[in-house]
């Protein structure tokens, strides 16, 4: 019976005479409560009653997440979130374990004297503008005093940024207030456009009609000067008879082609027959002085 209970307690002290340490893992050793060694992955043995793990201590990338709550330069408070990646060296496992308490407590304590020591000094854009700025002061803060202590800071990262919400409200009212105005003055850039191209079109059009009816009325004067010559040649009277002829033929055109037309709206005006003559002894002074315009020029 004693022999059977001898066996049994040697396969329970052999049992917790072995162990395993996982991979990117270190397992510390104690005897009598002092360090004795590193155990590295794989199998270990420790002497059963003497020796103790006191710990494994893994020796991977973690990250821990600090939630810093600041105000701007502009007394705006914001809420920021700072990503701190970190590692155990492993050439200094035993200064990792065995001299702080509370490692992750000492990071937020860092992260945050920095943040509410580095913010302050900012207005609100440009803590957004800027992140890249406070995340590596963060890192360069914590690299040197952590790496006394055996860790590693891989990298720092402002995550979040997040006013408070009736400053975020705000920020967007200020941003469409901006952006309407643009498209305001764009939409009275194109009005003003349209406007100038339209009254050119006008000027354009004026000039042109001008030209058009200079270009008729010279037209009309030529062919009378012609008539009259022609008339005067032919029938030999003087010029004045003549174009009293040709007015009267003109008249008594203009009078059929409306009484023929009976959809003609015409104002009449007094008159007689025998005001041709004023008109025509006009007509002359004007042809006259066409004719005297083009020897001068010729």
């Amino acid at each position: 019976m004693i022999f059977l209970i001898f066996i049994f307690l040697l396969f329970i002290l052999l049992g917790a005479s072995f162990y395993i340490v996982e991979q990117q893992s270190c397992a510390i050793i104690e005897r009598f409560g002092k360090f004795n060694r590193l155990a590295r992955p794989g199998l270990n043995f420790k002497i059963p009653l003497i020796e103790t793990l006191r710990s494994k201590i893994s020796l991977r990338i973690h990250q821990l997440n600090v939630d810093v709550e600041t105000k701007t330069k502009d007394n705006v408070f914001i809420r920021i979130v700072i990503a701190v990646q970190y590692k155990v060296l492993e050439s200094k496992i035993y200064e990792a374990f065995y001299t702080l308490q509370d490692p992750l407590a000492q990071i937020k304590a860092f992260v945050f004297d920095l943040v509410r020591a580095q913010v302050p000094l900012m207005d609100l854009d440009d803590v957004f503008s800027r992140k890249d700025d406070i995340a590596n002061a963060v890192k360069t803060e914590l690299k040197t005093p952590m790496e006394d202590f055996g860790y590693e800071i891989i990298k720092a990262l402002v995550t979040d940024i997040d006013p408070d919400a009736n400053v975020k409200a705000a920020m967007n009212e200020i941003n469409t207030a901006q952006r309407l105005r643009v498209a305001a003055n764009e939409k009275g850039e194109a009005e003003k456009i349209l406007k100038v191209k339209q009254a050119e079109a006008e000027a354009e059009s004026c000039i042109l009609h001008g030209k058009g009816v200079a270009g008729q009325r010279l037209a009309i004067i030529e062919g009378l000067s012609e008539s009259v010559a022609g008339l005067k040649k032919q029938t030999g009277e003087d010029s004045a008879h003549v174009m009293d002829m040709v007015l009267l033929i003109q008249y008594i055109d203009t009078l059929k082609d409306i009484g023929a037309n009976s959809k003609s709206s015409v104002v009449f005006v007094p008159h007689s027959p025998g005001n041709l003559a004023s008109i025509s002894e006009q007509l002359r002074e004007t042809i006259f002085s066409a004719e005297a315009l083009k020897k001068e020029e010729k």
